[in-house]
């Protein structure tokens, strides 16, 4: 199992960046598929951007693409999601996920989950 815990967010105007951490517990992270999420009130929890175990590949959604990077670092058990120029449609809570099997853009591929930090970008 992995335990995740989230950090990095925070209140920001439109145009700032933000960097958000991940730190997974275990001995086996490098084993695990990262993902980013996010959720905005009363929306579904949507995909933003997934990492490859070994950080060789990595997917983004079409509304972040460009703006966003996720990397990881197995040496240190993290994974981070660096965000440029932000947008007020950006603000949600980020989650950060993982599965051993199932790289994807799914929630259901996802069954490890940290509980959340808020981003709020105004305008």
């Amino acid at each position: 199992q992995v335990q995740l815990v989230e950090s990095g967010g925070g209140l920001v105007q439109a145009g700032a960046s933000l960097r958000l951490s991940c730190a997974a517990s275990g001995r086996t992270f490098s084993s695990y598929a990262m993902g980013w999420f996010r959720q905005a009130p009363g929306k579904e929890r949507e995909f933003v951007a997934a990492i490859s175990s070994g950080g060789g590949r990595t997917d983004y959604a079409d509304s972040v693409k460009g703006r966003f990077t996720i990397s990881r670092d197995n040496a240190k058990n993290t994974v981070t999601l660096q965000m440029n120029s932000l947008k007020p449609e950006d603000t949600a809570v980020y989650y950060c996920a993982a599965t051993v099997r199932n790289y994807g853009f799914r929630t259901a591929n996802y069954g490890y989950w940290g509980q959340g930090t808020q981003v709020t970008v105004s305008s």
